[in-house]
């Protein structure tokens, strides 16, 4: 709990979200957008890292779900390297996930808990990617994504029965925390905190040397920092576009089917008469009655709704279905049955009684079929278009599971085929800064930077139901630093300025000393020897710094982890220099008299402490039943994945 509370401290409500459930991270990526991949390749084989009961996790499962999660990461992050993931702690929390997933499955098998293939089916058409553009599930979309992502259903259902025993098992034990205001007041006054402090910079600039390094040094450098310079993976996408324009002509309606389509909606082309009315709904007859009254006795419905401070609602050119299906089959019946301004009712309606009157009618002609020629063939051609465009897409996919290459399908259905540039995984050229996918290329990026070289061609949509690709990688070029010769200005730029940062810290932990001592900052800084920026005076309210879920720059949040009349230095980053930070003043806060905010803080802390609550519950069953892990099982999986990231074998 008090790396809950640290985490709290430094930030603003849903802030310290962020830190808190890190932990939570991987499991998002299970069912947040099916990015993530699936909880096993189904590969087998390996060593056992984690045992419950008679579950096991084996290290292919782990090293497949962190590759993916590290994938999911990088769409994020291009620039993210695996080490960079493992060394933020994502290897780790991807192992405690599965295991926590691996423990409470086998409890919940122990306790005869099990959760249903309905319940799973209603969360998979709840999750967007799977839904069309009016939002319902597309079985089409379904399929696609799964074929993309290299899922089978089976492992998605899996993940998903995963999640919801999670969710059903944890999510209670933290239910109905209310803390104290002894609990919840010293944290909201926190927020309120103020502090004062005195910033000065120390830039490596100012300590540049002159003289130019040997090309020894500058190649010594290259080799201790290549991770700086190193490009990341870079790929060329084949792909082949199916468009459903090339089956316009092959879509085109015959006279027959214009025909059958018009018999088929006989009742949308026949006569109908369509009327609007105002209406008010009153909740008792005899409510109803008395207005009635008053409007058979000359005022207006909306002036006797006015009255009894009611307002009138307007239904515009209705019919008589659907005049039923908002009030009831008497309410419509009534309305149909009335003149143009003849007030109806009361009449009993679906909501309560309704008095309404007749303001318009709309006599709708019948519509010939040559009036709707155009429209049925513009439905019927794009239903046939559609329809053609699955089965081409569909035989494509036949051919690629029977083995056919990509070369051979896009022959075989002459498809044309394009091969963009090196790519790196955000669409960018290293060669060209000003490159930019085109329009189909941009949807094929993430797919196929997820593919392996051996992977089968994919279908990819780029507009649903109408546009297709079919994608491949090319090339595939392992991420590595360029050689020295092309970025030598570069390096030697930057050997110089680390040299610089070196001279730059010693000075700057002198003038740390000298200030902690009891010399003014001001003096401490002109004492160096070297020009250097004048100090900046910083300060404000914890709350205010740290809004909208925002962490302020690294040298003013420090301000609110160090101790009065304190001095410290803190790196610029990226060998620019160094801060000397002195702390000048605080001023406690009292959220006392704020019971809003103290609400706030009150409802924030209590969902941490629910999800400790169900940590705690987790750690407890994991305990109870012997719960196993190969100590270095994270260690051996960042080994082997970095080899494979790096582009060895």
């Amino acid at each position: 709990m008090l790396s809950v509370f640290r985490s709290f401290i430094r930030s603003k409500f849903g802030a310290f979200f962020a830190i808190l459930f890190l932990g939570l991270i991987a499991a998002a990526f299970i069912l947040g957008d099916i990015s993530s991949g699936k909880f096993g390749t189904g590969l087998g084989g390996g060593d056992t890292v984690a045992k419950a009961g008679g579950s096991k996790l084996r290290m292919s499962e782990l090293q497949d779900r962190i590759q993916r999660v590290f994938e999911n990461a990088r769409r994020e992050n291009p620039g993210m390297q695996i080490g960079d993931f493992f060394a933020q702690g994502g290897g780790k929390q991807v192992f405690d996930q599965l295991v926590a997933a691996l423990t409470l499955k086998q409890f919940a098998s122990d306790q005869g808990v099990h959760i249903s293939k309905r319940l799973v089916d209603a969360q998979i058409a709840q999750i967007p990617a799977f839904q069309d553009a009016a939002g319902n599930f597309s079985q089409d979309n379904f399929r696609a994504l799964l074929q993309r992502e290299r899922i089978s259903e089976q492992s998605l259902r899996d993940d998903i029965s995963r999640e919801i025993l999670q969710r059903q098992l944890l999510a209670p034990v933290g239910l109905g925390v209310k803390l104290p205001d002894s609990v919840a007041l010293p944290y909201a006054s926190l927020l309120l905190e103020e502090r004062q402090g005195t910033i000065a910079a120390i830039p490596a600039a100012a300590f540049l040397d002159a003289k130019e390094p040997t090309d020894a040094q500058v190649t010594d450098f290259y080799k201790k920092n290549a991770a700086r310079y190193t490009i990341p993976e870079q790929r060329r996408i084949r792909y082949a576009v199916i468009d459903s324009e090339r089956f316009a002509q092959a879509a085109q309606p015959t006279e027959a089917e214009i025909t059958a389509a018009y018999n088929q909606n006989k009742a949308a082309y026949a006569a109908k008469e369509n009327r609007s009315v105002e209406q008010l709904v009153l909740p008792t007859q005899a409510g109803a009655k008395a207005i009635a009254d008053q409007v058979k006795a000359g005022k207006t419905l909306a002036a006797a709704a006015q009255g009894a401070g009611l307002a009138v609602s307007t239904l515009t050119d209705q019919s008589r279905e659907a005049l039923a299906a908002t009030a009831s089959k008497p309410v419509a019946d009534a309305a149909f049955a009335a003149k143009q301004g003849e007030l109806v009712g009361p009449v009993r309606g679906s909501l309560g009684w309704i008095v309404l009157r007749v303001t318009a009618l709309n006599n709708v002609p019948a519509r010939a079929l040559a009036s709707v020629r155009d429209e049925i063939i513009a439905t019927l051609r794009t239903q046939k278009e559609k329809q053609l465009l699955t089965d081409f897409t569909g035989k494509i996919e036949d051919q690629i599971a029977n083995g056919g290459t990509f070369e051979e399908v896009a022959k075989d259905n002459g498809l044309k085929l394009e091969t963009s540039p090196l790519l790196v995984s955000s669409g960018k050229q290293v060669e060209d800064e000003t490159y930019q996918p085109n329009s189909d290329l941009q949807p094929l990026l993430a797919p196929v930077f997820a593919m392996s070289a051996d992977d089968d061609a994919q279908l990819v949509p780029i507009t649903a139901d109408k546009r297709y690709a079919l994608a491949a990688p090319g090339d595939i070029v392992a991420p590595a630093p360029p050689p020295l010769a092309k970025i030598k200005p570069l390096v030697v730029a930057q050997y110089k300025l680390s040299q610089g940062y070196e001279k730059a810290q010693k000075v700057a932990e002198d003038i740390r000393a000298k200030v902690a001592k009891g010399t003014k900052l001001a003096d401490a800084l002109a004492q160096a020897g070297v020009k250097l920026p004048a100090p900046q005076v910083v300060g404000g309210r914890r709350a205010d710094l740290m809004r909208g879920q925002q962490r302020p720059p690294a040298e003013i949040a420090i301000l609110f982890s160090m101790a009065a009349n304190s001095v410290k230095t803190l790196p610029i980053g990226q060998d620019r220099g160094t801060f000397v930070v002195q702390l000048n003043a605080i001023k406690r806060g009292d959220a006392a008299g704020q019971p809003e905010l103290l609400n706030q803080v009150r409802t924030q802390l209590g969902d941490v402490v629910g999800e400790e609550y169900g940590a705690q519950f987790e750690r407890a069953i994991e305990k109870d039943m012997g719960v196993t892990r190969k100590a270095n099982a994270v260690a051996e999986a960042q080994k082997a994945l970095s080899a494979t990231n790096s582009g060895e074998q």
